[in-house]
């Protein structure tokens, strides 16, 4: 696992085209409620009554965005706007919320607190991998700034990475739901982080674990989904998980076993988006960020298959009308979905995830 001095940093240039009006909508939902506290959804373990205490003490960097995991990816969301626009009008007031949360004092409390009795379970495995991405954001940064938080997060980096990879060996069966739970979403974050951290011992390990769970899967009953609060879907999260494990030409015969009704007329229909019938309910508001990630991993999936792959234009189709549904509702008007949607939307418009 990650050793105790940070690996050298891997630059990557921007995406040519990332759209900068989106970029400035999406970052002002983030800079709107990293530092809000307040309304909070805690998942916490209290020992005694000593543990009843606000968000900004007990988790001081990530008190935000309604929910750890939501701050945490707000963070992120962050970095990655500022990173790939760093002249956009956004990006200096994105870089003092950084400042003001990346402190090594307030990591340090993270730190605590995620090593606090009773949390073996804490953010596992989907606010983990996250602070992963983060992790692998700064690193990839390169501003001394960015140096400077990616020093002060490292200690909660080693800690988030080795708490999954205690995980993983013991874990049986990987877990197929479309919410946080999710192992394939999750498995994906860790290793483009590992990856881009340079953890050859993480990278086999998940490498492994993804075979073992998902290499003999047929048949996955994309019919069934989405289920009515899902913001993942459990199939497609396994296939963009496996692009990223298995070379080309083979992963194109497992896609075939695991996807075989996937059209090759180039039709779009038949993959429908889902529909939110009330964005002021959090967990029917699931579905927008439903459409957002399959809209990401169908372009990932269909970037891995072989040039001339049948399946790509419907695959392409698909995301199109996803990706359009998906933004459309990133709007910030209800809190509801403003505190965590425009992650989502980032994480699709910038290609974050996309083979490089």
């Amino acid at each position: 696992m990650l050793g105790t001095v940070l690996l050298p940093l891997v630059l990557a240039s921007a995406p040519a085209n990332v759209d900068p009006a989106l970029a400035e909508r999406f970052a002002r939902l983030a800079l709107a409620c990293v530092h809000q506290e307040y309304p909070s959804k805690i998942a916490h373990v209290m020992g005694a009554d000593t543990d009843a205490r606000p968000p900004r003490e007990l988790t001081p960097a990530f008190f935000g965005c309604y929910d750890w995991h939501s701050s945490v990816h707000g963070h992120w969301l962050l970095a990655r706007a500022a990173r790939l626009l760093p002249n956009a009008p956004f990006a200096a007031e994105a870089r003092r919320a950084l400042a003001r949360s990346l402190t090594a004092d307030n990591l340090a409390g993270e730190v605590r607190y995620l090593e606090g009795k009773g949390r073996v379970s804490f953010e596992r495995p989907y606010g983990l991998a996250w602070l992963l991405q983060l992790a692998a954001e700064l690193r990839e940064w390169g501003s001394p700034e960015a140096r400077e938080w990616a020093s002060s997060l490292a200690p909660l980096e080693r800690a988030a990475a080795a708490r999954l990879g205690d995980w993983l060996p013991k874990l049986t069966r990987p877990i197929r739901v479309g919410e946080h739970s999710q192992t394939a979403f999750a498995l994906g974050l860790l290793l483009d982080w590992a990856r881009v951290a340079g953890d050859a011992p993480t990278e086999t390990l998940v490498v492994s674990r993804s075979r073992d769970f998902h290499g003999a899967d047929r048949d996955c009953p994309l019919a069934y989904e989405p289920s009515g609060e899902d913001f993942l879907s459990p199939c497609l999260g396994e296939a963009d998980l496996m692009r990223r494990v298995l070379p080309s030409a083979e992963y194109a015969r497992w896609l075939g076993g695991f996807l075989p009704g996937l059209p090759k007329d180039g039709s779009s229909e038949w993959l429908a988006p889902g529909i939110v019938t009330d964005p002021t309910d959090p967990k029917l508001a699931h579905l927008d960020g439903l459409n957002l990630s399959r809209a990401w991993m169908l372009e990932g999936v269909a970037a891995a298959l072989p040039e001339g792959d049948r399946r790509i234009a419907g695959l392409r189709a698909a995301a199109g009308v996803h990706r359009e549904k998906g933004l459309a509702a990133v709007t910030g008007e209800h809190y509801e979905g403003g505190h965590w949607l425009g992650t989502f939307a980032v994480y699709l418009v910038t290609g974050r995830g996309q083979a490089r």
